[in-house]
């Protein structure tokens, strides 16, 4: 392992690195914001002032050697960086649609007007979005705030029916004691259902990252099992459902693609990495109970899904006192994470 020079600004400080694979070119993006040195996050969020630039590099030879960096900030932000006090991307990773879509999940501090050359410090809240190209990496967009929920943090993947439609769906950080989910069916540019999860918790007071990733499963059963009530088969919508997707998806039909989430279980404190199963995502309440993939404190984490043989990787934080000691992976399969949901 080396360090990767490429990946920086003279005078910047670089953070949240989020790659994402093209897969028609074998090209690696990968994304990263670089703050000035010295400038806090807090700093910036009090005077409305943005010290982060949007940068990119890439790679055709699957990481031996990477571009000079690229720095996307008036391309993608533009004017609007006016009313952004801070932003980052990820961290975790993008994902290619099928359309050929490339996506970055991202968040931006935003706030309206001023007060005397400041924001007001109560009106500017977090909100996600997405970054994306529609070229296969040549020019760079960005879609609009999910808003009014306060989102920070998150991951998307598509979701496919079997009726062929698909969406994509964002699986956010909040300060809310609960993730907030969210459905967009124009690929990102807007997410037009969110709701606060019935089932996914936060760690008070600000949460922490968690993980997403969908997947083609080896068998397709009739119906997602609900989970808040073991005894109770789900048939009910989720309320993430609006009238649009509804027309669009198909309500009822079964789901080519599932969820798997990663995050820590303990309702209060950043210990013991799960991962969650979702077997119909677009229905309410098909979160399984966690599988346990690391006892102790954990924080960080991202998932992938190797192929097409039901195996995953998770790479992630933990330790023995804090978990921030060390970085470390996991192999798993389908066939595991189904052996215990069936357990349970």
């Amino acid at each position: 392992m080396k360090p990767l020079m490429e990946a920086m600004l003279p005078g910047h400080r670089t953070m949240n690195p989020c790659p994402v694979w093209e897969q028609k070119n074998g090209c690696v993006y990968l994304f990263f914001i670089c703050v000035q040195s010295h400038v806090t996050e807090r700093h910036q969020i009090m005077t409305g002032r943005n010290a982060a630039r949007l940068c990119l590099i890439y790679s055709q030879d699957a990481g031996c050697s990477w571009s000079e960096v690229r720095d996307l900030t008036e391309e993608v932000i533009g004017p609007e960086i006016e009313h952004w006090a801070t932003f980052a991307v990820g961290p975790g990773h993008g994902i290619q649609l099928q359309s050929g879509r490339l996506v970055i999940p991202a968040y931006a501090y935003y706030f309206s007007h001023r007060l005397c050359c400041f924001p007001l410090a109560c009106r500017v809240k977090p909100h996600s979005l997405m970054i994306y190209s529609d070229d296969l990496g040549v020019t760079w967009h960005h879609g609009r705030l999910i808003q009014p929920l306060v989102t920070t943090e998150c991951q998307v993947a598509e979701v496919t029916k079997a009726s062929g439609h698909s969406v994509l769906y964002c699986n956010a950080r909040t300060p809310n004691r609960r993730r907030v989910e969210a459905l967009s069916s124009d690929c990102g540019e807007y997410f037009e259902a969110q709701a606060l999860s019935q089932q996914l918790c936060e760690q008070p007071p600000h949460g922490c990252q968690g993980s997403v990733v969908s997947f083609q499963p080896l068998v397709i059963p009739n119906r997602c099992q609900n989970f808040s009530d073991k005894n109770t088969p789900s048939t009910q919508q989720s309320p993430l459902l609006g009238s649009a997707l509804e027309l669009k998806e198909g309500v009822g039909t079964a789901s080519e693609t599932w969820l798997l989430y990663s995050h820590p279980t303990n309702k209060k404190h950043r210990v013991d990495l799960g991962i969650y199963l979702n077997q119909s995502p677009t229905e309410t309440a098909c979160w399984s109970h966690p599988w346990v993939l690391h006892h102790g404190p954990s924080g960080y984490s991202d998932l992938a899904a190797l192929g097409e043989e039901g195996l995953f990787g998770c790479l992630f934080e933990c330790g023995t006192e804090d978990e921030l000691e060390q970085i470390s992976f996991r192999l798993f399969t389908e066939k595991e994470i189904l052996g215990y949901v069936k357990k349970d």
